[in-house]
C-alpha cells in the first residue's frame, strides 16, 4: 500500500501536466496563425505602397517614364546596398578569421612558388630594349640557323619534303619580348646563375619556302609563347666571366602560324607533313628537354658535359583508370547523347605515348604502364590529355599537368587527379620515382617486364667511314690494291647516320652529309629489362640507301665490370673499313626506389649531460667503423681514382652520377649544377674515416702542441621550400701550423649516422695558410624533423699527409642539430679539438 501511495502522486502529477501541454500546443498554433496574418498584412501593405505610385501617376496623367525612373533608382539603391553589405561582411569575416585566411593564402602562394625560392617575376624592359636594338642581327643569325639546321631537319621529317628549301627569310621589325624573368642565385651552386624567361613573340615574319617545285609555302605571321630556362655556368675568374650558356624549354611552347601561299588551297601529303605539330616537333628536337642549345665561351668547357648531363631520375607512370568523363558522342542531331571512346596521351617534353581506346565507356580502365626519363625535377611536367576518339576530330575530355618535383618528393603517389578544362572527370594515376644508382648489387629484374636499369648513350663521332657499301666489299676482295684505291678515291664522304637498337627500342641520330669523319654529338636513353642478356646494337648506315657502313655490338653485362658502369672510348666498327671507328660513351644506371628514412631519435646518455666536450670527442671515435673502412679501402685505392690527366675521367660528365654528392671542385671540367650529380665524388680519396680509426697516432708535432688548434666558422640553416639542410663551410682561423709556409688544409664532413664513403663531403684544399677561406656549400636532402635529430661531424685535415700512417686531423667538432634553430639559421665559430689526444701525450 505504501508503494501504491507513493506512486499515486506521481501519476497525479502526470495527469495535471498533460492539460497544460495541450493548452500550450493550442496557444502555439494560434500564435502561428497570428504571425501568418501579420506577414500577409505586411506583404499587402508593401504591395499597396509599390502600386499606389503607379496608380497615382496614371491618375495625375504623368508619363510612364517617371515610373521607370523610380524603378531604376530603387534597383540601383538595392544593388548598391547589397554590394556594401557584402564588402562589410567580408571585412568582418576577415577580422574574425584572420589567421585562417592568411594561412590559406600562404598555402596557395607556396604551391605556386618556383622550385628553388620565392622569386619575383621581374619586368626586364632594359633587356627588351637590347633585343630591339639587336633584332636585325638576330635575324641574320636565324637565317643561317634555318638554312643550315632547320631546313635539313624538315627534309628528314618526311619523304614528301625532300626538296624543301627556304627561298626568303625575314624576321620583320617586331622583336621578341621577355614578359618576365626569374633569377636564381642564392640557393643554387655558387658557380652558376639560372634564369627563367617568359618569352612572347608575335612577329611580322616573312618566310617563303619551296616545298615541291612549283608548289610554295609561306609564313606571314608567327606567335610563340613559352618558358625558357637559361643557365650561365660555370662562373669563372677571367673574361668573359661565364664559361658557357645553356638554354632550353622545359615544356613544349605554344606555336601559332599564319600560313600563306598554296598551303591554304591544296591538301597534299607535303602540306599535311608541314604542319604546326611537325614544326613544333622540330623545335622540340632542338630546344625542349632533354635537348639543349649550348654555347661554350671558353675552350676548357666541354659541350657534351653541358648538353647531355645524366638525368635526375626515372618516373614510372601507371595509367590506371578514369571516371565521370563527359559524354561526347551524340546521335539524331544531338537529341540522344551516348558515351565516349576515351584514350589518353601522356607527354613529357618531346616524348609522348598514346594509350589504347576504350569503346563507349565513361569510366574506362587502361591499366597501362609508361616510363619517362626526367632531366629537371622540379621543372619538368607530366602532361595527361584525354580525348574522345572520333572519325574526324577527336574531342577533348580534359587535361592534367603534374610537376615531377612532387613525385620526387613523395617517391610514390597513388591518387585521383581532377581533369582541367572540363566540368567533371578524374584520372587515376600511380607514379613512382626511381633514383639512378651505380651499385650492381641493387639490380633487381622485374617479373612483369618493366625496366630495372637505364642506359644513357652519348654519340660523339666516327672516323674513316667507308663511302658506301661497295667500298667495303671492294676492300675485302681487293685488299692488295689499297694504295691504288687511295690515289683514285674522291674526297666526298658518305651521308651517314647511326641507328641504336635495344631489342624493339630503335632510335636514330641525325644525318651528317658528305663526311668520312662525321660528328653527331647527340644523346640517347634506353630502358633495360635484362642486363645479363640484352645488348646494344650500333649500326652506321647510309642516309639514302639505308645500307650498313659498320656495326658494333655492346653487351650490357660488360658495363657491370667497368668503372662507374661507364664505357667511354673509341670502338672499331665491324663489317666496315680497315680503320673505321666510332666514339661513344655508354653509362648504365640501376633504377631503385629510395624509401623515406625512418626518423632517428638520439637519446643522450648521462655522460653527455655531464661532460659534453668529452662525449663529443668519444662520439667522433664511436661512429668510426674501421672494419668497414678497411674492407672498402682496397676497392677505392688512390690508384683507381680518375685524375685530371686521365682522358676517361675528363670525358665523363660530372652531372652523370646517381646521387647528389659534392666532391672535389678543383678543375673547370668538374662543374655541376644545383642538385646535380658527380661521378667523381664517390671515388674521391682525399679523406676517409679509416684514418681516424682506433689505434692510429697523431704526428709528433701535434702531440707536443700546447694550446688551441684553431677555429672553424660554419653556417647551418634549413631551406624549408626545398626540404634541404644547408651547411656552409665559411673559413678557419689560427690553424695549427705544420710548416713555416703554413698548412695545406681542407674540411671533411659527415651527416651522422651516415658515415660511409659515399656520404663523405669535403672541400677543396687551401694551401700554405693558417686562415683558409673555403665558402663551400653542402646540401642534405632530409626532412626538418629528422634533421633536428641528427649530428654533424666536421673535421679539418692536413692535405699533405697522404703517405704516412699519422692521422691527418688538425681538429674536429661535433654539432648537435637538435640544439640549433635550423629554420632561422646560425653562423658561429667553433673551436677545434682532437679526440683521444691525451692517450698519446
Amino acid at each position: 500500500m505504501a508503494s501504491a501511495g507513493q506512486m499515486h502522486p506521481t501519476g497525479g502529477a502526470g495527469l495535471v501536466e498533460s492539460p497544460s501541454l495541450h493548452g500550450s500546443s493550442d496557444n502555439l498554433n494560434s500564435s502561428a496563425v497570428n504571425r501568418m496574418l501579420m506577414e500577409f498584412l505586411i506583404y499587402f501593405g508593401r504591395a499597396i505602397l509599390v502600386l499606389y505610385p503607379v496608380y497615382l501617376t496614371g491618375y495625375l496623367g504623368l508619363s510612364i517614364s517617371w515610373v521607370l525612373l523610380c524603378m531604376m533608382m530603387a534597383t540601383w539603391w538595392k544593388k548598391n546596398r547589397q554590394w556594401k553589405d557584402a564588402r562589410i561582411g567580408t571585412a568582418i569575416d576577415f577580422v574574425d578569421n584572420e589567421a585562417v585566411v592568411v594561412n590559406k593564402e600562404l598555402e596557395n602562394t607556396l604551391q605556386m612558388a618556383s622550385w628553388v625560392h620565392f622569386p619575383d617575376v621581374e619586368k626586364v624592359d632594359w633587356l627588351n630594349k637590347v633585343l630591339e636594338q639587336a633584332w636585325p642581327f638576330f635575324g641574320m643569325y636565324m637565317e643561317k640557323l634555318l638554312k643550315e639546321n632547320i631546313q635539313q631537319a624538315v627534309r628528314l621529317s618526311s619523304s614528301a619534303l625532300k626538296m624543301f628549301t627556304f627561298t626568303k627569310i625575314h624576321f620583320g621589325h617586331i622583336p621578341l619580348r621577355i614578359t618576365g624573368m626569374k633569377a636564381y642565385t642564392h640557393e643554387v651552386d655558387h658557380r652558376e646563375v639560372i634564369l627563367d624567361m617568359d618569352i612572347c613573340y608575335e612577329g611580322d615574319v616573312d618566310i617563303d619556302a619551296e616545298v615541291q617545285p612549283p608548289i610554295t609555302a609561306g609564313v606571314k605571321g608567327l606567335k610563340l609563347k613559352g618558358n625558357m630556362r637559361v643557365i650561365l655556368e660555370p662562373l669563372i675568374g677571367q673574361a668573359p666571366l661565364v664559361g658557357g650558356v645553356t638554354f632550353f624549354f622545359i615544356r613544349r611552347p605554344t606555336l601559332s602560324i599564319n600560313w600563306t601561299g598554296m598551303t591554304n588551297l591544296l591538301d597534299s601529303p607535303a602540306f599535311s607533313s608541314l604542319s604546326e605539330d611537325t614544326i613544333m616537333d622540330i623545335i622540340a628536337s632542338l630546344m625542349v628537354l632533354p635537348n639543349r642549345m649550348c654555347v661554350p665561351l671558353i675552350d676548357q668547357v666541354k659541350v657534351d658535359q653541358m648538353r647531355f648531363p645524366l638525368p635526375r631520375g626515372v618516373v614510372r607512370v601507371h595509367l590506371l583508370e578514369a571516371r565521370d568523363l563527359l559524354a561526347k558522342d551524340t546521335y539524331m542531331m544531338g537529341i540522344v547523347k551516348g558515351k565516349s571512346d576515351p584514350y589518353a596521351i601522356l607527354r613529357v617534353g618531346n616524348r609522348h605515348f598514346k594509350s589504347k581506346t576504350i569503346k563507349e565507356n565513361l569510366n574506362p580502365k587502361w591499366n597501362e604502364v609508361y616510363e619517362f626519363v626526367v632531366h629537371e625535377a622540379p621543372g619538368q611536367e607530366l602532361e595527361v590529355e584525354l580525348f574522345d576518339e572520333d572519325a574526324d576530330n577527336d574531342d577533348p575530355l580534359g587535361t592534367y599537368n603534374l610537376d615531377f618535383g612532387e613525385v620526387k618528393k613523395e617517391v610514390e603517389m597513388d591518387q585521383w587527379f581532377p581533369l582541367q578544362g572540363v566540368q567533371n572527370g578524374e584520372v587515376h594515376l600511380k607514379l613512382q620515382w626511381f633514383s639512378l644508382k651505380t651499385d650492381p648489387s641493387l639490380l633487381m629484374e622485374s617479373a612483369d617486364g618493366l625496366a630495372c636499369a637505364m642506359l644513357a648513350v652519348y654519340l660523339d663521332s666516327a672516323s674513316n667511314l667507308p663511302k658506301d657499301h661497295k667500298e667495303i666489299s671492294g676492300h675485302q676482295k681487293h685488299g692488295k690494291h689499297s694504295k691504288e684505291a687511295r690515289l683514285t678515291k674522291r674526297n666526298g664522304g658518305p651521308n651517314s647516320y647511326v641507328e641504336f637498337s635495344l631489342d624493339e627500342d630503335v632510335q636514330k641520330s641525325k644525318a651528317v652529309f658528305a663526311s668520312k669523319d662525321p660528328k653527331w654529338e647527340e644523346g640517347f636513353t634506353f630502358f633495360v629489362r635484362n642486363v645479363r642478356t640484352q645488348q646494344l646494337v650500333v649500326q652506321v648506315k647510309e642516309h639514302e640507301k639505308k645500307t650498313q657502313l659498320g656495326i658494333m655490338n655492346l653487351p650490357l653485362s660488360r658495363l657491370l665490370n667497368c668503372s662507374d658502369m661507364t664505357l667511354d672510348q673509341r670502338v672499331p666498327l665491324e663489317r666496315s673499313g680497315a680503320n673505321s671507328q666510332i666514339k661513344l660513351k655508354a653509362t648504365l644506371r640501376v633504377l631503385t626506389i629510395e624509401k623515406p628514412q625512418p626518423k632517428i631519435t638520439v637519446n643522450p646518455s648521462p655522460q653527455d649531460k655531464q661532460l659534453k666536450s668529452q662525449t663529443n670527442q668519444q662520439a667522433n671515435a664511436a661512429v668510426y667503423n674501421p672494419s668497414a673502412a678497411a674492407s672498402s679501402s682496397p676497392a677505392l685505392s688512390p690508384n683507381t681514382v680518375p685524375t685530371a690527366s686521365d682522358p676517361t675521367a675528363q670525358s665523363l660528365s660530372p652531372n652523370w652520377a646517381p646521387e647528389n654528392h659534392n666532391g672535389p671542385d678543383e678543375t673547370t671540367s668538374n662543374m655541376r649544377r644545383y642538385d646535380s650529380h658527380s661521378l667523381l665524388s664517390e671515388n674521391s680519396m682525399a679523406s676517409s674515416r679509416f684514418d681516424v680509426s682506433e689505434g692510429a697516432s697523431y704526428p709528433e708535432a701535434i702531440r707536443k702542441h700546447q694550446g688551441s688548434f684553431g677555429e672553424i666558422q660554419l653556417t647551418v640553416r634549413y631551406a624549408t621550400l626545398r626540404n634541404k639542410l644547408i651547411v656552409l663551410v665559411n673559413s678557419c682561423r689560427n690553424l695549427f701550423r705544420f710548416s713555416e709556409n703554413g698548412t695545406d688544409s681542407y674540411v671533411r664532413l659527415y651527416f651522422l649516422p651516415d658515415q660511409s664513403w659515399i656520404h663523405r663531403k669535403r672541400t677543396h684544399v687551401k694551401k700554405r695558410t693558417v686562415n683558409p677561406v673555403f665558402n663551400h656549400k653542402f646540401e642534405f636532402d632530409v626532412p626538418l624533423e629528422e634533421a633536428k635529430t641528427r649530428k654533424l661531424d666536421v673535421s679539418v685535415k692536413n692535405g699533405k699527409m697522404f703517405h704516412t700512417r699519422d692521422r691527418k686531423d688538425i681538429g674536429m667538432v661535433m654539432i648537435d642539430l637538435s640544439q640549433l634553430d635550423l629554420v632561422k639559421g646560425i653562423t658561429e665559430w667553433y673551436e677545434l679539438t682532437l679526440p683521444g689526444l691525451k692517450k698519446y701525450s
